[in-house]
């Protein structure tokens, strides 16, 4: 295929929109598939639903887990990313092309403090519709254990993460294996 594609001039572009009212071509007020039948009344899915609403709006609770976590090594690559992110955008990640809008360093955070921080954190960014965010774990091991602790568990919570559509360690320039790349997904998103 050619690069050089013919772009309509605006002419074309009224033609087009000309032909599309007369064939009686609507826009689509709602982005929802109608099955063609009402909606069931289900008191135990209204529950669940309310119940799912009601801790979506606790914001002191956490969404992710404080568990036992996979140890990674301090030089350990980390890459997740969901299976249906475009690879190019996942390249891009990887490759330090997004530009971060904020960052987060949790150096010289306790375990829960750093865990309260990142949640505390995602969650401002979410609001604030950001799209690729920078957090800095560093890969100390902790005092009591013979891994990274908190990139051990940064690993696991951004995975737990509902907006987190991928992450991968950042370039060197931005701090390497020691810190993280996050692509979230802006609210509204799917």
């Amino acid at each position: 295929m050619s690069r050089n594609r013919h772009r309509p001039d605006d002419d074309d572009i009224n033609a087009f929109r000309q032909a599309l009212r007369e064939a009686g071509v609507r826009r689509i007020e709602r982005n929802r598939a109608d099955p063609g039948r009402p909606r069931r009344a289900d008191p135990a899915a209204a529950e669940r639903r309310a119940a799912a609403q009601a801790a979506g709006d606790d914001a002191g609770s956490g969404r992710t887990s404080d568990g036992r976590v996979e140890a990674v090594r301090p030089s350990e690559y980390l890459d997740f990313a969901l299976p249906d992110l475009p690879y190019r955008t996942r390249s891009r990640l990887k490759r330090g092309q997004l530009a971060w809008e904020a960052g987060l360093d949790l150096h010289g955070h306790t375990l829960e403090e750093a865990r309260e921080e990142l949640e505390s954190f995602l969650r401002d960014a979410g609001t604030a519709r950001q799209r690729c965010v920078l957090v800095v774990h560093g890969k100390a091991w902790g005092t009591t254990s013979d891994y990274p602790v908190i990139k051990s568990h940064v690993n696991a919570w951004l995975r737990e993460w509902p907006g987190v559509l991928a992450f991968c360690s950042a370039t060197e320039a931005d701090g390497g294996t020691g810190a993280v790349y996050v692509l979230l997904r802006r609210r509204g998103e799917r």
